[in-house]
């Protein structure tokens, strides 16, 4: 199947006093904005949650990437599609039932999509894979932004591309942490189709020209997929 990179620029990296202005200067160049949500339970960090989504949703019509870094997703995630939110992301750690919680999610009106940690291995959760839309691959452990990229994770992603080519899947391959024009290359040659990138994007003087510059570097790899 061909297909072309989906750049979702994470807001965690942006100004939080500033998030609409921060939004809009992806506003035509990103596929998706990446929002990272986080409880300080599940992770040691605080974030942002349900009210800036929706505040945030009026403000842009860039569709919404909802990474729930959270405890309890089953009782917090439908909230997050009900708000517009495209594609709605839980951690598998998190979640007892994913495929229940992913049919939740697409009756709310959302896409759903599985995200795995750093630490935990991939191979329990191909099964759910043509359940979900989208499954993320954390290429740092989950909590923190401006992490180094793990290269080491590209095993996990090599494994699921083989497994969505297998089943003629459509199903997103999405790689979060450390994602900059060093390293995009290698996580689309492992098979990574969607990117999020933080740092790489809302530290550059031009963010919009730097989610250019990730999809042109992206897109012949996920071209050949």
């Amino acid at each position: 199947m061909e297909s072309s990179p989906i750049i979702a620029p994470s807001i965690l990296a942006a100004d939080f006093a500033r998030l609409a202005d921060e939004v809009g200067a992806i506003e035509g160049a990103a596929d998706w904005v990446h929002v990272d949500v986080m409880d300080n339970h599940f992770v040691p960090n605080l974030t942002l949650g349900l009210p800036v989504v929706e505040s945030l949703r009026k403000a842009t019509t860039v569709p919404f990437d909802v990474h729930l870094m959270i405890t309890d997703p089953e009782r917090w995630a439908p909230g997050y599609a009900e708000a517009g939110a495209y594609n709605v992301t839980f951690h598998a750690e998190a979640c007892d039932d994913p495929v229940a919680l992913a049919k939740t999610l697409r009756a709310a009106g959302s896409k759903a999509g599985l995200a795995i940690d750093r630490d935990t291995p991939v191979e329990p959760y191909l099964e759910m894979l043509p359940f979900v839309d989208t499954l993320l691959i954390m290429t740092i452990k989950a909590g923190f932004g401006g992490q180094k990229f793990l290269p080491e994770m590209l095993d996990k992603v090599r494994d699921v591309r083989r497994r969505i080519a297998a089943g003629g899947l459509e199903v997103r391959l999405e790689v979060d942490g450390g994602i900059s024009a060093d390293t995009i290359e290698q996580a689309a040659e492992a098979g990574a189709d969607a990117f999020v990138a933080g740092t790489a994007v809302y530290g550059a003087d031009d963010p919009a020209a730097a989610v250019r510059r990730l999809r042109a570097l992206a897109a012949p790899m996920v071209a050949g997929q």
